[in-house]
């Protein structure tokens, strides 16, 4: 194996890797957002845990950021919380997420 060879490997290495964090990182945070707007919406334990799973599972169905801000904002327009509001909750989460995994590492 080349100097090369070993280089590709090492670079798709590293890419596999971020992606799965970038991965791992998403689906924690709009699980974390997910069960502090259920929180927000005065859900029961079972009916949060599912509101914050079916966040993280229709993310894996191609849905990006800004479905997951409106469908929060939208579900939280009612309770008086703004979109802004939510897509800073969503930094936060998406810093202790992140955090989360690091130390998991």
């Amino acid at each position: 194996m080349t100097t090369f060879d070993k280089r590709e490997q090492g670079f798709e290495a590293k890419f596999a890797h971020d992606e799965d964090l970038i991965f791992r990182t998403t689906a924690r945070s709009n699980k974390l957002l997910g069960l502090w707007a259920a929180e927000q919406l005065g859900l029961t334990a079972d009916a949060a845990a599912g509101y914050a799973t079916a966040l993280v599972t229709g993310n894996l169905e191609k849905q990006g950021i800004d479905d997951v801000l409106r469908k929060v904002s939208d579900d939280l327009a009612d309770k008086g919380i703004s979109r802004e509001q939510v897509a800073l909750k969503l930094q936060e989460c998406l810093h202790q997420a992140l955090q989360q995994l690091e130390a998991k590492d």
